[in-house]
This record gives structure tokens, C-alpha cells and sequence, in this order.
């Protein structure tokens, strides 16, 4: 069986950097399925599949295209249940919902702030007028004056993240003792500032830091293949 997974790229391919793609990957690691990754850029997205989807990730297992990260997860757990769960159930399910809000409305912002001039100078020339142009849409403000605001959010990242915190108090991972699609959710957007930016927005929040390290660490170091930027 061809199992492929496009994910997201800048000029360097050995570099992808997607949150979501990587949500994916820990999820393909976390079951045992082999596959083969296709970092793509920006502008050849659409391309891609027959212009199936506009963002990826999209893993094509065998005749099957799926797209969005969440609906690849549960794609996974259902067709191959007989190897670990992402979920562990419908609670876990429900839990992971609230992680992919909880990241993609407070954390996704908080690390654009702080990325968004590394990830545009890691794009090659059509990708950076394309990011440039959409993300200063978004922003209502250029990509310099976003950036300008990058230290206060490294120094207030951590107490965004008081609730993942206060959570780790208890367990080792947001799924419990071992972990779910839940950490990977947020494994993800970190995963994305780690590659692209580097900033150190964990080093004073013990938990989370050991937390991120274990998740770097799992899968035969899977995080750590693309080193820190």
C-alpha cells in the first residue's frame, strides 16, 4: 500500500514545518504505519492530488485521500483499530476537540506573532510574496510591524498555557499516562515555532518543558529529526 502524507515546506524541504502536518506524523509514528512525506510549498499546494485540497496536510493511503489533521485521526483509529488509539474513546475525542480549539484560537495566534518574519524569510521567492500578502490580509498590518510585537510574546506564551500547566500537575501527558491525539494537537503548534523560529517560550514552565522534551523524544525521537531553528 502507497501511504503518502503532504505536508508544508519553505525553501528547505528537509524542513517541514506545517502544525497540522505534524499532528499527523505523530499520529502515523504513535499507530506504527509507515509512509512517505512530501513537504510541499505554499504555491504548489493546489496542485497537489488533483487539486484535492488547498491546505495540507493530505495523506493518500492507498486509494483513500483524506484531508485536515483531525479527520485523518480519526480516519486512522477507525480503519486500523488494532493498533494503538489516538483517542482511547469518545472521551478522548471530545478532549482532543477542545485542545485543537483551545490551540488554534490562543496558541496559533501567540506563535504567528512571534514566527512570522522567520517563516517568511525560510520561503522561497513565490512563497514569500504569497505569505506576505495573505498573512498582511489577516493582520491588517505588515509582516515588520507584526514582528514588532515578538518579545511580549515570548515573555507572556507560558501564561497562555496555564490550563495545559495546571493539567501536567496531575499526569505526565494531556491524554493521561500515556499519550493521546490531544498532545500531539499541541505538540504541533510548538513543533511549528520550535523548526521555524526557535524561541524559547517553555524554559521558565518546568512541566511544559518535560512535557515537550517527552513528546520530542517519542517515536524514536520522530520531533527531533528537524533540528531547532
Amino acid at each position: 500500500m502507497t501511504r503518502i502524507l503532504y505536508s508544508l515546506c519553505g525553501a528547505d524541504a528537509h524542513r517541514p514545518f506545517s502544525p497540522h502536518a505534524w499532528k499527523v506524523v505523530m499520529a502515523l509514528k504513535h499507530k506504527g504505519l509507515d509512509y512517505t512525506e512530501q513537504p510541499t510549498p505554499f504555491t504548489q499546494i493546489p496542485n497537489l492530488e488533483n487539486g484535492f485540497s488547498k491546505t495540507v496536510p493530505i495523506l493518500r493511503d492507498g486509494s483513500e485521500l483524506i484531508r485536515d489533521s483531525f479527520d485523518i485521526a480519526v480516519y486512522l483509529d477507525e480503519r486500523y483499530p488494532d493498533r494503538p488509539t489516538l483517542f482511547g474513546g469518545e472521551g478522548g475525542k471530545a478532549l482532543s476537540r477542545f485542545v485543537e480549539g483551545f490551540s488554534q484560537t490562543v496558541v496559533h495566534g501567540a506563535i504567528a506573532r512571534i514566527a512570522i518574519k522567520s517563516v517568511h524569510d525560510t520561503l522561497g521567492p513565490a512563497d514569500q510574496a504569497y505569505f506576505r500578502s495573505s498573512r498582511e490580509a489577516i493582520f491588517g498590518r505588515s509582516l515588520e510591524e507584526v514582528a514588532a510585537d515578538r518579545q511580549r510574546e515570548i515573555d507572556t506564551f507560558a501564561e497562555k498555557l496555564k490550563p495545559v500547566t495546571h493539567t501536567l500537575k496531575f499526569q505526565p501527558f494531556l491524554g493521561g499516562e500515556a499519550p493521546l491525539f490531544a498532545d500531539y494537537i499541541l505538540f504541533g503548534a510548538l513543533q511549528w515555532l520550535r523548526v521555524t523560529d526557535g524561541a524559547d517560550v517553555l524554559g521558565k514552565d518546568g512541566l511544559l518543558a518535560s512535557w515537550f522534551e517527552r513528546l520530542l523524544d517519542l517515536h524514536d525521537s520522530a520531533g527531533r529529526v528537524v533540528t531547532a531553528a
